[in-house]
């Protein structure tokens, strides 16, 4: 179902528009939509609310690190904070729908095992 809502809308796009190979290694990966990131997440990563632009997380395990050795893990998911995302796009007076697509291809990067400098020679970091 489509939604009404503009950034949830873009968003929906932009996974639409994702190449089959990626798409296809993504369907068992929800990607959820919060306002900010919550207090305890922020505190998990060393981060300060005030300074903090938390655009985007991946938790879970990056394909390049899994193995048959460890059968069992939480599933992975990536999330999305709307907050920070319009913020940051104000900020770098990049679009909105830019900014998700930087933030949305990021998390799939870490998802793939790319670090933050490689991201960053990507044009996503």
């Amino acid at each position: 179902m489509k939604s009404t809502n503009p950034f949830d809308s873009l968003l929906e796009q932009h996974i639409a528009q994702l190449p089959d190979w990626v798409a296809v290694r993504l369907e068992e990966i929800p990607v959820i939509v919060d306002d900010e990131p919550s207090d305890e997440t922020l505190n998990m990563l060393g981060l300060k609310r005030r300074s903090s632009e938390l655009c985007g997380l991946h938790t879970g395990i990056p394909m390049t690190l899994r193995s048959v050795e460890q059968p069992w893990r939480l599933p992975d998911h990536i999330q999305l904070f709307r907050g920070p995302i319009n913020r940051v796009a104000r900020a770098s007076q990049t679009s909105l729908s830019e900014q998700i697509r930087i933030t949305l291809l990021h998390e799939i990067g870490h998802h793939f095992g790319l670090d933050e400098d490689q991201l960053t020679q990507l044009g996503y970091g």
